[in-house]
Protein backbone atom coordinates (compact mmCIF):
# COMPACT_ATOMS: atom_id res chain seq x y z
CA UNK A 1 0.00 0.00 0.00
CA UNK A 2 1.12 3.68 -0.76
CA UNK A 3 2.67 5.16 1.82
CA UNK A 4 0.65 8.32 3.59
CA UNK A 5 0.99 11.51 1.72
CA UNK A 6 2.39 13.59 4.94
CA UNK A 7 1.38 16.79 2.83
CA UNK A 8 -2.30 15.75 2.15
CA UNK A 9 -4.91 17.31 5.03
CA UNK A 10 -8.15 15.29 6.16
CA UNK A 11 -11.01 17.30 5.59
CA UNK A 12 -13.27 17.83 8.56
CA UNK A 13 -16.82 16.11 8.59
CA UNK A 14 -18.56 19.80 9.07
CA UNK A 15 -17.76 22.78 9.84
CA UNK A 16 -16.42 23.10 13.28
CA UNK A 17 -15.14 19.41 14.11
CA UNK A 18 -12.23 17.84 14.07
CA UNK A 19 -11.00 16.47 10.74
CA UNK A 20 -11.25 12.84 10.24
CA UNK A 21 -8.57 10.17 10.49
CA UNK A 22 -8.12 7.81 7.49
CA UNK A 23 -6.41 4.99 9.36
CA UNK A 24 -9.99 2.70 9.97
CA UNK A 25 -10.92 0.18 8.20
CA UNK A 26 -12.73 0.12 4.84
CA UNK A 27 -14.91 -3.13 3.69
CA UNK A 28 -15.84 -3.07 0.15
CA UNK A 29 -18.36 -5.41 -0.05
CA UNK A 30 -18.93 -5.73 -4.17
CA UNK A 31 -22.01 -7.72 -5.38
CA UNK A 32 -24.89 -8.33 -8.58
CA UNK A 33 -27.31 -10.82 -8.93
CA UNK A 34 -28.54 -12.60 -5.78
CA UNK A 35 -26.69 -9.97 -3.93
CA UNK A 36 -29.56 -7.77 -1.25
CA UNK A 37 -30.00 -11.46 0.32
CA UNK A 38 -25.99 -11.22 1.08
CA UNK A 39 -26.09 -7.85 1.75
CA UNK A 40 -29.02 -8.41 4.51
CA UNK A 41 -27.38 -11.11 6.76
CA UNK A 42 -24.10 -9.52 6.58
CA UNK A 43 -25.62 -6.20 7.94
CA UNK A 44 -27.93 -8.11 10.12
CA UNK A 45 -25.10 -9.31 11.63
CA UNK A 46 -22.25 -6.87 12.01
CA UNK A 47 -22.17 -4.09 15.45
CA UNK A 48 -22.81 -0.29 14.55
CA UNK A 49 -19.64 0.26 16.47
CA UNK A 50 -16.54 -1.22 15.50
CA UNK A 51 -15.28 1.69 13.70
CA UNK A 52 -15.30 0.49 10.06
CA UNK A 53 -16.97 1.53 6.84
CA UNK A 54 -18.78 -0.43 4.93
CA UNK A 55 -18.96 0.16 1.39
CA UNK A 56 -21.27 -1.46 -0.83
CA UNK A 57 -20.50 -1.87 -4.83
CA UNK A 58 -23.40 -3.31 -6.93
CA UNK A 59 -22.18 -4.39 -10.00
CA UNK A 60 -25.63 -3.89 -11.77
CA UNK A 61 -25.13 -0.51 -13.13
CA UNK A 62 -28.15 0.43 -15.34
CA UNK A 63 -30.84 0.62 -13.41
CA UNK A 64 -31.32 2.79 -10.72
CA UNK A 65 -30.26 1.81 -6.99
CA UNK A 66 -32.78 1.64 -4.29
CA UNK A 67 -30.30 0.00 -1.67
CA UNK A 68 -29.94 3.07 0.36
CA UNK A 69 -33.96 2.99 1.19
CA UNK A 70 -33.82 -0.74 1.48
CA UNK A 71 -31.12 -1.67 3.89
CA UNK A 72 -31.42 0.92 6.47
CA UNK A 73 -34.11 -1.71 7.59
CA UNK A 74 -31.30 -4.03 8.64
CA UNK A 75 -28.72 -2.10 10.36
CA UNK A 76 -28.68 0.53 12.75
CA UNK A 77 -25.64 2.13 10.66
CA UNK A 78 -26.46 5.19 8.78
CA UNK A 79 -26.89 4.04 4.85
CA UNK A 80 -25.98 6.83 2.37
CA UNK A 81 -25.98 6.92 -1.22
CA UNK A 82 -22.49 8.26 -2.49
CA UNK A 83 -21.97 11.52 -3.38
CA UNK A 84 -19.10 13.50 -4.69
CA UNK A 85 -17.22 14.28 -2.21
CA UNK A 86 -18.81 12.53 0.58
CA UNK A 87 -16.35 11.96 3.66
CA UNK A 88 -15.66 8.47 4.54
CA UNK A 89 -16.47 7.93 8.11
CA UNK A 90 -16.23 4.50 10.52
CA UNK A 91 -19.70 3.16 11.19
CA UNK A 92 -21.46 4.11 8.36
CA UNK A 93 -22.53 1.94 5.05
CA UNK A 94 -21.91 3.59 1.94
CA UNK A 95 -23.79 2.98 -1.55
CA UNK A 96 -22.43 3.10 -5.17
CA UNK A 97 -25.18 5.28 -7.32
CA UNK A 98 -25.43 3.61 -10.75
CA UNK A 99 -23.57 4.15 -13.53
CA UNK A 100 -20.68 5.48 -12.34
CA UNK A 101 -16.97 4.65 -11.51
CA UNK A 102 -16.25 5.12 -7.56
CA UNK A 103 -12.91 6.49 -6.13
CA UNK A 104 -11.29 7.60 -3.16
CA UNK A 105 -8.65 10.65 -3.13
CA UNK A 106 -7.98 12.26 0.30
CA UNK A 107 -10.42 10.78 2.72
CA UNK A 108 -12.76 11.37 0.02
CA UNK A 109 -15.26 9.38 -2.57
CA UNK A 110 -14.92 10.35 -6.06
CA UNK A 111 -17.47 9.74 -8.83
CA UNK A 112 -16.44 9.45 -12.18
CA UNK A 113 -18.56 8.29 -15.67
CA UNK A 114 -17.87 4.77 -15.95
CA UNK A 115 -15.35 3.64 -17.68
CA UNK A 116 -16.82 0.45 -19.01
CA UNK A 117 -20.35 1.55 -20.35
CA UNK A 118 -21.04 -1.70 -22.53
CA UNK A 119 -21.43 -5.21 -21.61
CA UNK A 120 -19.88 -6.21 -17.94
CA UNK A 121 -19.21 -2.97 -15.96
CA UNK A 122 -15.88 -3.50 -13.86
CA UNK A 123 -17.23 -0.66 -10.69
CA UNK A 124 -15.77 -3.24 -8.13
CA UNK A 125 -12.44 -3.93 -9.64
CA UNK A 126 -12.05 -0.14 -10.23
CA UNK A 127 -13.08 0.85 -6.73
CA UNK A 128 -10.55 -1.75 -4.88
CA UNK A 129 -7.52 -0.57 -7.42
CA UNK A 130 -8.75 3.06 -5.75
CA UNK A 131 -8.52 1.70 -2.11
CA UNK A 132 -5.52 0.15 -2.57
CA UNK A 133 -3.44 3.53 -4.28
CA UNK A 134 -5.48 5.66 -1.92
CA UNK A 135 -6.60 4.33 1.22
CA UNK A 136 -3.92 4.50 4.55
CA UNK A 137 -6.02 2.15 6.79
CA UNK A 138 -7.00 -1.91 6.28
CA UNK A 139 -8.97 -2.90 3.50
CA UNK A 140 -11.15 -6.23 3.50
CA UNK A 141 -12.56 -7.03 -0.07
CA UNK A 142 -15.78 -9.29 0.26
CA UNK A 143 -17.03 -10.61 -2.86
CA UNK A 144 -20.76 -12.01 -2.88
CA UNK A 145 -23.58 -13.38 -5.13
CA UNK A 146 -23.42 -12.01 -8.99
CA UNK A 147 -22.81 -12.96 -12.30
CA UNK A 148 -19.53 -12.52 -14.24
CA UNK A 149 -16.58 -12.01 -12.45
CA UNK A 150 -16.19 -8.20 -11.69
CA UNK A 151 -13.37 -7.92 -8.64
CA UNK A 152 -11.42 -10.51 -9.32
CA UNK A 153 -8.79 -9.07 -10.38
CA UNK A 154 -7.93 -6.76 -8.44
CA UNK A 155 -7.69 -9.27 -5.22
CA UNK A 156 -4.08 -9.99 -5.23
CA UNK A 157 -3.48 -6.24 -5.14
CA UNK A 158 -5.49 -6.18 -2.27
CA UNK A 159 -3.76 -9.16 -0.70
CA UNK A 160 -0.36 -7.46 -1.45
CA UNK A 161 -1.25 -3.93 0.26
CA UNK A 162 -1.77 -6.04 3.34
CA UNK A 163 -5.69 -6.73 3.44
CA UNK A 164 -7.94 -9.48 3.60
CA UNK A 165 -10.31 -11.33 0.47
CA UNK A 166 -13.62 -12.66 1.33
CA UNK A 167 -15.54 -14.54 -0.98
CA UNK A 168 -18.91 -15.64 -0.07
CA UNK A 169 -19.28 -19.74 0.19
CA UNK A 170 -20.63 -20.85 -3.15
CA UNK A 171 -23.00 -22.93 -1.91
CA UNK A 172 -25.04 -19.75 -0.16
CA UNK A 173 -24.75 -17.40 -3.18
CA UNK A 174 -28.18 -17.19 -4.96
CA UNK A 175 -25.66 -16.14 -8.04
CA UNK A 176 -22.22 -17.93 -7.11
CA UNK A 177 -20.36 -16.51 -10.63
CA UNK A 178 -18.87 -13.72 -9.24
CA UNK A 179 -17.41 -15.44 -5.66
CA UNK A 180 -16.23 -18.59 -8.12
CA UNK A 181 -14.19 -15.91 -10.07
CA UNK A 182 -13.25 -14.56 -7.18
CA UNK A 183 -11.89 -17.71 -5.60
CA UNK A 184 -10.40 -19.24 -8.75
CA UNK A 185 -8.17 -15.84 -8.93
CA UNK A 186 -6.18 -17.45 -6.34
CA UNK A 187 -5.77 -14.71 -3.70
CA UNK A 188 -8.61 -15.37 -1.76
CA UNK A 189 -8.20 -15.77 2.02
CA UNK A 190 -11.35 -17.10 3.23
CA UNK A 191 -14.78 -18.56 1.67
CA UNK A 192 -17.28 -17.74 4.47
CA UNK A 193 -21.30 -17.27 4.68
CA UNK A 194 -22.40 -14.14 5.17
CA UNK A 195 -22.99 -14.22 8.88
CA UNK A 196 -19.31 -15.76 9.07
CA UNK A 197 -18.35 -12.72 6.90
CA UNK A 198 -19.55 -10.73 9.18
CA UNK A 199 -17.81 -12.23 11.97
CA UNK A 200 -14.67 -12.14 10.47
CA UNK A 201 -14.89 -8.56 9.44
CA UNK A 202 -15.87 -8.07 13.23
CA UNK A 203 -12.32 -10.07 14.40
CA UNK A 204 -10.42 -8.00 11.99
CA UNK A 205 -11.55 -4.56 12.90
CA UNK A 206 -11.18 -5.72 16.63
CA UNK A 207 -7.61 -6.93 15.64
CA UNK A 208 -7.19 -3.02 14.25
CA UNK A 209 -8.68 -1.24 17.67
Amino acid sequence: MNQPDNNRQSAPSHPGTAPSTRNFPVVCVGGSAGGLDAYIRLLQNLPADMGVAIVIVNHITVMPTHLHEVLPRFTTMPVELITERLLIEPNRVYIIPENRDLHVDNGEFRLKPISKPRGWPDVITVFLRSLTDYWDGKLIAVIVSGYDGDGAAALCGIREAGGTTIAQKLSTAKQPDMPESAIASGCIDFVLAPEDIAHKIVSIAQAEA
